[in-house]
């Protein structure tokens, strides 16, 4: 026997179909593997806490003028069953497509995801939020 703590299993998979909700638009899919208390933390803005505010913020990201797509480059369990990723995020509003660079943190418990925490620079935000718009321009 050891002492060592059960890790939630199959954390990394919890994750990865959370994404591929999101990416398909299925925010009800998405919010049923986020934990009640989800705290989700985003890079000098305020966290958002629990599902009935996180729920309305994912939603808003799957509409007609507005959505949301990864490229996941990165993802792995550490011992503790911390999931940490590197990706590149999407975000369209209408015809600009903004992609800039997001490490993100995420805990699990119960199997669902109670901890989100991204780290991005705004930097390579506003890249991406400018050379969004230049192709939009473009028509690209």
């Amino acid at each position: 026997m050891t002492d060592e703590p059960e890790l939630p299993e199959n954390a990394v998979t919890v994750v990865r179909e959370f994404f591929a909700a999101l990416e398909l638009g299925a925010v009800a899919e998405a919010l049923e593997l986020v934990h009640p208390d989800i705290v989700w933390k985003n890079t000098g803005a305020p966290d958002v806490r629990g599902i009935k505010r996180v729920g309305p913020v994912l939603r808003g990201l799957g509409g007609k003028h507005f959505g949301f797509s990864a490229d996941m480059h990165y993802i792995a369990q550490n011992a503790s069953g911390l999931v940490a990723t590197d990706r590149t995020d999407y975000l369209r509003l209408g015809p600009v497509r903004i992609a800039f660079h997001v490490s993100g943190n995420f805990e699990l418990a119960d199997g669902r995801i109670i901890l989100w925490d991204d780290h991005f620079g705004y930097g390579d935000l506003l890249r991406g939020t400018r050379d969004g718009l230049i192709a939009a321009v473009r028509g690209r």
